[in-house]
């Protein structure tokens, strides 16, 4: 679940999700419409599910996605069986690397050597639930660059 100053409730899949959004979206309880962003931004005050939508960034580096792909079949000497790759959401400027494993030390290496290095430090880090993306060492590196990090 989302860190977060405040206690927000996760729902599941289904019909409460709409409910949720039709309430808020539609009905005079919660004030007049406020726009799509400013509804998303008080629904999230008290709720949370992996789909919903993340405020789109400002600015290039603002927000990067990271992610891995794989197991691939290797062709090279060196055993490479996945592919990392890290995007800038707004640009679409995307830094990739063939990489042994999918390892939450793979993932820091990578951002180390190849991202921050060379092109500077991200904002904000999107990654999914996968086990190298919330381990301690992420959480490590998060803190020492700074840096946000959300789950899709």
């Amino acid at each position: 679940m989302r860190r977060s100053k405040h206690l927000v409730s996760y729902v599941l899949e289904g019909d409460f999700r709409r409910t949720i959004l039709q309430i808020y979206h539609d009905t005079a309880a919660n004030g007049t419409y406020f726009g799509r962003n400013k509804t998303i931004h008080k629904i999230k005050q008290r709720y949370f599910w992996p789909s919903i939508p993340i405020k789109p960034p400002d600015g290039v580096w603002q927000l990067v996605s990271m992610d891995f792909y794989g197991p691939i079949s290797s062709t090279s000497h060196r055993e490479n069986k996945y592919i990392i790759s890290f995007t800038d959401v707004l640009s679409k400027f995307i830094v990739t690397k063939a990489v042994r494993d999918n390892k939450a030390q793979t993932a820091v290496r990578f951002v180390k050597e190849d991202i921050i290095s060379k092109f500077g430090t991200p904002c904000c880090i999107l990654t999914d639930n996968a086990t190298h993306f919330p381990s301690t060492i992420m959480d490590e590196l998060i803190k020492q660059i700074g840096a946000t990090h959300l789950y899709s």
